[in-house]
């Protein structure tokens, strides 16, 4: 048995007419009574009653009317499934994102994204920079919208700058630092630094090397924070000083890092073996239109 014999059967049952159903089915109208015929022999049951006024449906006939029409309406649904999700319009996408950089964006991505293709299932997955990286190389995430990493680890994944912003020195209003315009790094590296916790955020550490290595220095962490929310409360507190991105500081008061320790990207990246057709493409675009509106 196959899908034409149902379809050909269920022309028939609808039309209650041969010659009415050959001519929608485009078939001459003996072909398709033995189609039909076939189809009868094969499940050995008679699905018409055949008289010189016409045919009718058998008791069986009803039934298997009812069925096969739900048996063609799945079939139907499962090809168009399949070719959405061939096109990208269809199935699972899922994204990492670090929670800081992406705040002012992913909201707004989320809705265009699910007005863009409703039938896509975006999950979302929240997850330090290295496990960001990891996710990429192992496939079990498709994009990552994170600050850009650096280092050996990258190899193999692309980055698209969607956002640049100023690294600062966050610090209280009541600090020697809060009256000047940008702070040298020699007079940071003398300053206890409040910092994230480094097994979490391994890229900020790597980030405050790569700027401290330029004047062969460490900065001096006293401090170290499981969250950027208890990074403010320790600022505030007076414990110390903090580098962030001015993303992290704009509640608090900040001087500005020397221009050449400025900017720190924030960008999607993906591996350069991932194709997710339709779902990839339009979720890195409304990220680039939604960076060049913010």
């Amino acid at each position: 048995m196959e899908l034409r014999h149902l379809r050909y059967f269920l022309a028939v049952g609808e039309a209650l007419n041969f010659r009415k159903a050959a001519a929608q089915l485009r078939l001459a109208q003996p072909a398709l009574s033995r189609q039909v015929q076939d189809l009868e022999d094969e499940i050995g049951v008679d699905l018409f009653r055949r008289s010189p006024r016409g045919v009718t449906l058998t008791a069986e006939g009803k039934l298997f009317l009812d069925e096969a029409r739900e048996v063609l309406k799945h079939a139907d649904e499962s090809v168009e499934r399949a070719r959405a999700l061939a096109r990208g319009e269809y199935g699972e996408l899922h994204v990492g994102y670090a929670q800081v950089p992406t705040v002012e964006i992913m909201p707004p991505a989320l809705a265009a994204f699910q007005k863009a293709v409703p039938r896509v299932k975006l999950l979302l997955h929240d997850l330090p920079t290295d496990e960001l990286v990891a996710g990429l190389h192992n496939a079990t995430l498709e994009l990552a919208v994170m600050a850009q990493a650096t280092g050996q680890r990258t190899l193999g994944i692309e980055f698209e700058v969607l956002r640049t912003y100023p690294w600062c020195v966050a610090l209280t209003a009541a600090h020697p630092f809060s009256r000047l315009k940008s702070v040298s790094l020699e007079k940071l590296a003398t300053e206890p630094v409040i910092g994230l916790r480094r097994k979490d955020y391994s890229e900020y550490y790597r980030v405050l090397e790569r700027v401290f290595a330029s004047i062969s220095a460490k900065p001096r962490i006293t401090v170290e924070c499981d969250s950027v929310s208890s990074l403010i409360m320790e600022v505030e507190a007076g414990r110390g000083i903090a580098l962030a991105h001015a993303l992290q500081t704009h509640r608090w008061q900040a001087s500005s890092l020397p221009p050449t320790h400025r900017h720190d990207g924030n960008g999607v990246r993906r591996d350069r073996s991932c194709h997710k057709g339709r779902r990839d493409t339009c979720w890195r675009k409304i990220l680039r239109n939604l960076a060049a509106d913010i």
